[in-house]
């Protein structure tokens, strides 16, 4: 969960309210002593400021907490809020303990912001599995007088299947091509998506218009209207910590993560001419002969982009279900599908490049030319590919630029 050690089952938390203290945290008058100063009862959990008259005129601050003392498997998703009557709150702490899968244990605090009158108190955070919380809560009436109320509490325990963990995409500090979209991925699917996506903070600067889409429970994805304008820094906080997901399942971690957008390097592929033009902001800097997919093994035209990059990789005919046999060490492999399109060097097809397609669907050229290339290219630049009858699939890469913008917002849950 939200930058801390997900939490095992433990025992269901008791009350820590001594002496008079009432139910959820509020305080009842205290008696007044024959000394001129004010008693506190043996056992209380109140502290009174020892100046003030023996006989109080004023009722001292009432302190309560949205969740009751005592209470177990309480919801993950709980925000703690605390308030004040006839008073104010002056500081309220809230801490946890556990323990992990590890059998290690494990404590921490929960962040909150206090209103400006100090009225009231709520966190910013949701809650750990499995855990127990203090609640102190410390107030003063008009006269100043200090008021100490502590409450505990057990969360509800939850199974892995019962959690979903985020991961995010692109990584942090990273500088990307201008079609990278950014991309949420869920090991436990997501039902509750317009919750989640609520929760998906995300700030671009400069500002430019863009939509989340959704192509499952377990992965959404977001990208601008047109591709992202050069130097744009994108940052995303997923706020998903204990965040119900539906059908009993709750966030099991919150992420974030930032990069920055790169020139604009897009290349341009046609299989009709076997040409790729490479363009740097626009600008035509490389005209290259490749050869693509031959019969059989057609090469998917459509927008797809750089998703790795490998100096030298192993191919075999076996990877792809090829009959014919081949076995190759690889050099300058740039990945642009899932199911293994890559643009490469290929020296043993030199007779065919610019002329014709005979590859097993991936775009080769010279070893000069993709050498050239692999060191212009990053990842998330487009690779625009014409010129075949047989389209992209969607999530076979990076697709998000094959539907139409109108067609791409429908994919969101707001």
């Amino acid at each position: 969960m939200a930058h801390r050690t997900k939490l095992a089952l433990t025992g269901i938390a008791t009350s820590l309210l001594l002496g008079t203290l009432a139910g959820c945290g509020s305080v009842p008058s205290a008696p007044s002593g024959g000394s001129g100063q004010q008693v506190t009862k043996p056992g209380s959990t109140r502290s009174t400021d020892t100046s003030a008259s023996a006989t109080p005129t004023t009722p001292p601050v009432s302190l309560t907490s949205n969740v009751k003392d005592g209470s177990s498997k309480v919801p993950v998703d709980t925000l703690v809020a605390v308030k004040a009557a006839a008073g104010s709150l002056t500081k309220v702490s809230v801490s946890y303990k556990g323990v992990d899968t590890k059998g290690q244990a494990v404590k921490g605090t929960v962040a909150g912001t206090m209103a400006k009158d100090g009225s009231s108190w709520k966190a910013s955070e949701r809650l750990e599995p499995a855990a127990t919380y203090t609640v102190t809560m410390v107030g003063r009436n008009a006269e100043r007088q200090s008021t100490t109320a502590t409450s505990t509490f057990a969360t509800q325990a939850l199974t892995l299947k019962q959690q979903t963990f985020p991961t995010v995409y692109p990584l942090k500090g990273s500088t990307v091509g201008v079609g990278m979209p950014v991309i949420v991925r869920f090991d436990v699917p997501v039902t509750d998506k317009k919750a989640f996506q609520k929760n998906l903070h995300l700030t671009v600067t400069p500002a430019q218009t863009g939509s989340w889409h959704w192509y499952s429970g377990t992965e959404v994805h977001f990208r601008p209207k047109t591709f992202w304008k050069p130097g744009t820094t994108v940052a995303l906080n997923a706020d998903l910590n204990g965040l119900a997901a539906g059908n009993g399942v709750y966030g099991q971690n919150s992420a974030a993560t930032s990069f920055t957008i790169g020139r604009s390097l897009v290349t341009k592929v046609d299989l009709r001419t076997d040409l790729a033009k490479v363009y740097r902001n626009g600008s035509l800097i490389r005209t290259i002969g490749v050869s693509g997919g031959k019969d059989g093994w057609v090469t998917r035209s459509g927008t797809k982009l750089i998703m790795d990059k490998l100096a030298q990789t192993r191919m075999t005919n076996q990877m792809i279900g090829a009959k014919e046999a081949y076995d190759l060490n690889v050099k300058y492999a740039m990945r642009i599908t899932n199911s293994g399109e890559f643009l490469h060097a290929a020296p043993w097809n030199t007779a065919n490049f610019g002329r014709r397609n005979t590859s097993h669907g991936c775009v080769g050229m010279s070893t000069a030319d993709a050498g050239w290339l692999f060191n212009q290219v990053m990842i998330g630049d487009p690779v625009v590919t014409t010129g075949t009858s047989r389209g992209i699939e969607p999530l076979n890469g990076y697709t998000d630029w094959n539907a139409s913008f109108a067609t791409y917002k429908k994919g969101s849950a707001l």
